[in-house]
């Protein structure tokens, strides 16, 4: 065979006969497009189109940064409080006085000294509270402080050295409460964190002298900081021997002569102990108060720890939840905007979707485009609105005024909302330019 007779064997191979190209055209009238041209043709329209891709996608960008933000905002708040109510621990109960009824009316927590020192001694007795591992009397009150030309006013709250214990509290410089302070009612005081700031600047506050109430008190130490303040911090605290308090600066002694106290604070063994230490401490002050047994007349009340905790993390937590459905008002805003902007494009691309109806595109290609196109969309701004919202939460946690607590579950719920609600407002537009009449739209300027 010579080498023309080879060209024209070839040439016949290479060229598809009309048999195979009718082939073609039937397979692509059944199948339609592919995913993956489809796709590529829906990004290379956005391509196409990098200024009103951008703005179309911002709506989506703010509102996902805005849902991450305010999660990461609320989880911090939520778990700071946390923090400072379990600093106390988990199995704490605090006892305060009530005021026993009256003409019918019962008096408010604190209203009336019902609790002494006794108590407290019972209280501490393990043969009536097994669950019970430590207990604190205090004493306390308002009273101004004043250390050479500082002052502030302040909770002074007398103590016993079992106070370390139960609230577990430690002293970063000095030392703390002892029993022979106690005894000998010292005019010695311990300082929180923040009241030693106010009060001496950068000075080493051991062994100064603070008058409280007019009297002179020796620093002997200050406590370790919590890193913050308000919510019964203990930074704020100013802790005197009970004692002292009780005699010195607010006259405490009860009518019956024994020494009063405004609340005692119990450490139950452990967490699972909790309940049984609260029926301990209930039963152990009727008996000794003379009060029913089923509590109808108590003349005090117990806080516990736990319940304190977890109704304010489920406050909190609706709280969160709140800023989260407000933020996702935003992106139901961008997603709106993003239909709009759509809309208008489908109009603008008449001609372009008659000429892919003509060549054998179906509804069902067409649908996928757009659609493509809406979730290209709301997952660019999705994936820069976790970013933008994650840096925002960042720049919070830097400024040390508040905390915010990142979460990947927090990012995926923002993340697949955002192609939710691109999805969603995508159908409309989508719809639209599937229906479109190939002829018209062919004929349309």
């Amino acid at each position: 065979m010579n080498t023309q007779s080879h060209m024209s064997v070839s040439a016949a191979v290479a060229e598809p006969s009309a048999t195979d190209l009718d082939a073609q055209i039937d397979d692509l009238l059944r199948s339609g497009i592919g995913w993956n041209d489809t796709l590529r043709f829906a990004l290379a329209t956005l391509r196409a189109n990098p200024l009103r891709t951008l703005l179309t996608a911002l709506g989506v960008l703010i509102g996902v940064a805005a849902v991450v933000a305010l999660l990461a905002i609320g989880r911090g708040s939520q778990q700071s409080i946390t923090d400072r109510i379990t600093a106390n621990g988990a199995n704490l109960l605090t006892v305060r006085s009530g005021a026993a009824s009256s003409g019918g009316v019962r008096g408010a927590v604190g209203s009336m000294a019902t609790l002494t020192l006794a108590d407290a001694e019972a209280l501490s007795d393990p043969l009536r509270a097994p669950h019970v591992a430590a207990v604190s009397p205090e004493y306390g009150g308002f009273a101004q402080l004043v250390a050479g030309g500082n002052n502030a006013n302040a909770q002074v709250t007398g103590v016993t050295p079992a106070y370390a214990t139960v609230h577990n509290s430690s002293v970063a410089r000095g030392s703390f409460i002892t029993g022979e302070q106690q005894r000998a009612a010292a005019k010695v005081v311990v300082l929180g964190a923040n009241v030693a700031e106010t009060l001496f600047g950068e000075a080493d506050p051991l062994d100064k002298q603070v008058r409280i109430v007019g009297h002179p008190f020796t620093v002997v130490g200050v406590l370790k900081s919590s890193g913050g303040g308000g919510f019964g911090s203990i930074d704020d605290a100013v802790l005197v021997p009970l004692s002292t308090a009780q005699r010195v600066l607010f006259g405490a002694r009860s009518v019956g002569g024994d020494w009063t106290v405004t609340s005692i604070a119990v450490q139950a063994t452990d967490a699972e102990s909790v309940d049984a230490a609260l029926s301990e401490v209930e039963t152990t002050l009727r008996e000794r108060h003379g009060l029913p047994a089923d509590g109808s007349d108590d003349d005090f009340s117990v806080i516990n720890q736990a319940d304190i905790l977890e109704t304010v993390t489920q406050t909190s937590r609706m709280l969160t939840l709140f800023l989260a459905a407000i933020a996702a008002i935003s992106l139901v805003v961008g997603g709106i905007g993003l239909m709009n902007i759509m809309l208008v494009s489908v109009r603008e691309r008449t001609r372009e979707i008659g000429l892919r109806k003509a060549v054998g595109a179906r509804e069902g290609d067409i649908l996928l485009q757009f659609l493509f196109e809406a979730l290209a969309l709301s997952g660019a701004g999705g994936l820069l609105g976790l970013l933008l919202g994650a840096g925002i939460a960042l720049i919070v946690n830097a400024t040390g005024a508040m905390t915010a607590v990142l979460s990947w579950d927090a990012a995926l719920l923002a993340f697949s909302f955002a192609l939710a609600v691109g999805l969603f407002f995508g159908i409309a537009p989508a719809r639209s330019a599937a229906r479109l009449d190939p002829i018209a739209a062919l004929r349309s300027e």
